[in-house]
């Protein structure tokens, strides 16, 4: 997603606000983990999210999973004589907070890669200013495709704009087609009433589920937009009721999707909604009681079902973060430890020192990362995106998300 945030925390204190964490390069403290209890260079991953506000519960998933991946790394040693400690900024789910944290986390000179944002809007205002720096930046949930394959992607003219963009989640190039193929072959559904919430996200999630759907032999019969405040769908529940749809898809986030499905539900409008990752939060539930039935993508595997997740999940735990891991978790875990990866790249290519200015080298060598992580192979292509395109489709069952299925956009 996006799609599909100001707190200083120390590494050495989970979740403890430490104003000093925040260390330049070159600042010489003890590692956690290193060996003989020698110094070691504390570098920083900053983090974007949302922190605060309705997806802060995507954007505190993401926080403490790169938080815990930078744990591990110190605690095993990953990289000898560096030690890792994040800084992670929120960005209320916006572009203005965004930008304004790019310019922060470029300025401190001991950041070494970010990760994140969540939003795909506000990684647009959010690029250039990494790429001035040299900064790699990997999104966990980012999913508009003209992030990296450039605005005319669509028409095949595909050009990567920002070397340092990479992400871990795939894109609405194959979540849309992928969910409109479900809805059109496995649901059996023909009519679609089709809504979006005009951010960058949504609208280009449901752009690409129009395409698909329609070439699948299905009628889109009928389109709204809204606004991601919008919780007041009476208008709305009224023309989806007289479309004769059997189905809606909704391009966005849970905080409106929620409402949204249940006013609907409780007009007597019995179909399901569908959306994309944005959607498959377990707030999605809370927000709506009735949403037994309705259905979401999300990018990649299901994390609880991943045999290489066993461990991530299990080690979140026993961190005892009371925020859930939640949708992009392993994704941000596995986002997190790519850098970890590219800076021990770095530092090996030195002679075991990491170089007095690492960044350009650091998105070098994450361009070149392969590894096993959370999520499955964790590398990524010529665009900077996942070489990793499974994804999955949910349905809310007992109070829950259930797996429905898991496969590969067939295009």
């Amino acid at each position: 997603m996006r799609h599909r945030s100001a707190v200083v925390v120390s590494i050495a204190v989970i979740a403890a606000l430490s104003l000093s964490a925040c260390g330049s390069r070159g600042d010489k403290k003890s590692g956690d983990g290193g060996s003989g209890g020698g110094s070691a260079t504390t570098v920083t991953i900053g983090i974007d999210a949302p922190l605060t506000g309705d997806l802060s519960a995507i954007g505190l998933g993401i926080r403490n999973s790169v938080e815990l991946a930078a744990k591990k790394a110190n605690e095993a040693n990953e990289v000898p004589g560096v030690k890792f400690q994040i800084k992670a900024l929120d960005d209320t789910a916006k572009p203005g907070p965004g930008q304004q944290n790019a310019t922060q986390l470029v300025g401190d000179t001991s950041v070494v890669g970010v990760v994140g944002p969540l939003n795909s809007s506000v990684a647009q205002s959010m690029q250039q200013i990494f790429a001035d720096a040299n900064l790699v930046e990997i999104s966990p949930a980012n999913t508009g495709v003209a992030l990296s394959q450039g605005e005319k992607w669509a028409s095949g003219e595909k050009k990567r704009p920002f070397k340092t963009y990479f992400r871990t989640a795939t894109t609405d190039a194959v979540q849309g087609p992928f969910a409109a193929q479900y809805l059109a072959k496995d649901a059996k559904k023909s009519k679609v009433f089709l809504i979006d919430d005009q951010k960058t996200y949504g609208a280009g999630l449901a752009a690409t589920f129009k395409a698909e759907f329609v070439k699948q032999g299905g009628a889109i019969v009928g389109e709204e937009h809204v606004n991601p405040d919008d919780r007041d769908f009476a208008a709305i529940v009224t023309k989806v009721k007289s479309s004769g749809a059997e189905a809606v898809y909704y391009g966005g986030e849970y905080p409106a999707a929620g409402p949204l499905s249940l006013q609907l539900k409780e007009a007597g409008v019995a179909i399901p909604l569908m959306g994309g990752d944005g959607m498959q939060s377990a707030d999605f539930i809370k927000l709506n009681p009735k949403s037994a039935g309705d259905l979401a993508t999300a990018v990649g595997g299901a994390v609880e079902k991943l045999p290489t997740a066993a461990k991530f999940i299990a080690d979140y735990k026993a961190a005892g973060y009371k925020d859930a891991y939640e949708t992009y978790g392993g994704y941000s875990y596995d986002s997190g430890w790519a850098i970890i990866q590219a800076v021990k790249a770095v530092v090996a290519a030195n002679n075991g020192k990491l170089p007095a200015n690492p960044r350009a080298a650091v998105v070098d060598a994450v361009q070149k990362v392969s590894f096993d992580g959370v999520t499955g192979k964790v590398s990524f292509d010529e665009f900077g995106d996942t070489t990793n395109k499974q994804l999955t489709v949910y349905a809310v069952k007992d109070g829950k998300w259930d797996v429905e299925k898991t496969g590969t956009f067939e295009g």
